[in-house]
């Protein structure tokens, strides 16, 4: 199986709608802590950089944007209403 690319060649995105354990302070502030995914991958996030209200410009949608750190690369995890996704290849 070959990976769609644009005609640029760059890989294609599509929404991804993932699995996230968090937690929750006192405030009420949302901490994500690990991504699982539907086959049972899980992805520590090391750290939470940024938090902003964005549209994904890659796969449409949006709502509140994390900019997350995990395995030392900076990936964005998107709290769409109730559900969370990621800009996947």
């Amino acid at each position: 199986m070959t990976d769609k690319a644009d005609h640029t060649g760059e890989k294609l995105c599509h929404k991804a709608y993932v699995s996230v354990n968090l937690d929750v302070d006192k405030e009420g502030v949302i901490n994500p802590r690990y991504i699982r995914w539907d086959h049972g991958r899980v992805y520590p996030i090391e750290r939470v950089l940024y938090k902003c209200r964005a549209t994904s410009q890659k796969v449409g949608g949006g709502g509140i944007r994390y900019t997350v750190l995990i395995g030392g690369r900076e990936s964005y995890l998107f709290q769409e209403g109730s559900r969370w996704f990621v800009e996947a290849k």
